[in-house]
């Protein structure tokens, strides 16, 4: 079973690692700020296609935020 409290956390931290300020990011992805800030205190999950944005500009792996090989 795919736990969201994971792949939040997974989302989290490309955030952290990315180096990115929030508005950097939220520019670069098509988001507002705040945004950004709900995702990074869990507040929030983006949405599908702001989940494939994010993935494109932080370079991740959707496979490996969303935790699938985990469940093979």
């Amino acid at each position: 079973m795919i736990e969201i409290d994971k792949i939040r956390e997974n989302i989290q931290d490309a955030i952290k690692k990315s180096g990115m300020t929030q508005t950097e990011l939220a520019k670069r992805v098509g988001v507002i700020q705040q945004t950004i800030a709900c995702y990074l205190s869990g507040k929030a999950l983006p949405a599908l296609d702001t989940f494939a944005k994010l993935c494109a500009v932080l370079d991740l792996d959707a496979n490996e935020i969303l935790c699938v090989g985990e469940y093979e």
